[in-house]
């Protein structure tokens, strides 16, 4: 296999990456981000009630919700009626459980934190991208909650973010794009925190089964990347 990539790249480099911050002026936090040919639109929404079952329990909560807009993937993707897709939903719950691992719920009082990721364009990585983006839009939100006296200070304990990995013709590759990803031989994606941890790895062989090199291969340039994404990210909330 060339050195060269389908977009050129090298096996452990990143898609251009874009993070703008306060995309939504109506939401109490937003961002828009871009990895590549992938865009998507994240906002953070505080509400002053908490679910039900957690009422009694003292803390606050965050969730989230994903969705593709209907000409996101090129072909119209047809809108949900009633329910999400399989699909929606398990990505919305992936990014739920990213974004709660570092928030401290006691800081949070009974309020709640809804995370809204809307694609408008999907090429390859979008669980990922939703992830990374919503940390700042989370962030953003809390920043507003405290200055509102909703929240204390310190709900937000270290950052998170994600990205893609994969096996390709026997070599590792950081951050698929969606041609790669089609044909590739793994598929994982990554969470990490800014304290080095993993939140969650999703591992597939979607055509040969991977070797435990491979992976230790795959988990080293995913830790890369998010450290790069991280960077991005800081220098997003700092505007």
């Amino acid at each position: 296999m060339s050195n060269k990539r389908i977009d050129s790249r090298r096996a452990g480099q990143l898609r251009p990456v874009t993070i703008t911050p306060d995309f939504v002026r109506t939401a109490d936090g937003s961002c828009l981000i871009e990895m590549g040919g992938t865009r998507v639109i994240c906002t953070a929404s505080i509400e002053n009630t908490l679910p039900k079952w957690r009422d009694a329990d003292g803390g606050g909560w965050v969730t989230a919700e994903y969705g593709m807009l209907p000409a996101s993937t090129g072909s119209r993707k047809s809108r949900p009626t009633l329910k999400p897709d399989s699909r929606s939903i398990e990505i919305q719950r992936l990014i739920g459980r990213s974004l709660r691992s570092i928030v401290r719920f006691d800081r949070l009082g009974p309020n709640s934190i809804t995370l809204d990721c809307d694609v408008l364009e999907a090429d390859g990585g979008t669980r990922t991208a939703s992830i990374t983006g919503a940390y700042v839009a989370l962030q953003r939100a809390v920043e507003k909650g405290i200055a509102k006296g909703f929240f204390k200070k310190g709900a937000i304990r270290g950052a998170v973010a994600a990205v893609s990995v994969g096996i390709i013709n026997g070599k590792a590759l950081l951050d698929l794009c969606y041609a790669e990803d089609s044909i590739a031989d793994v598929d994982m994606n990554v969470v990490m925190t800014s304290s080095g941890k993993f939140v969650e790895i999703q591992g597939t062989s979607e055509a040969a089964p991977f070797t435990a090199v491979q992976l230790q291969q795959m988990l080293a340039l995913a830790g890369k990347g998010i450290k790069e994404l991280l960077h991005v990210q800081k220098q997003a909330l700092a505007r």
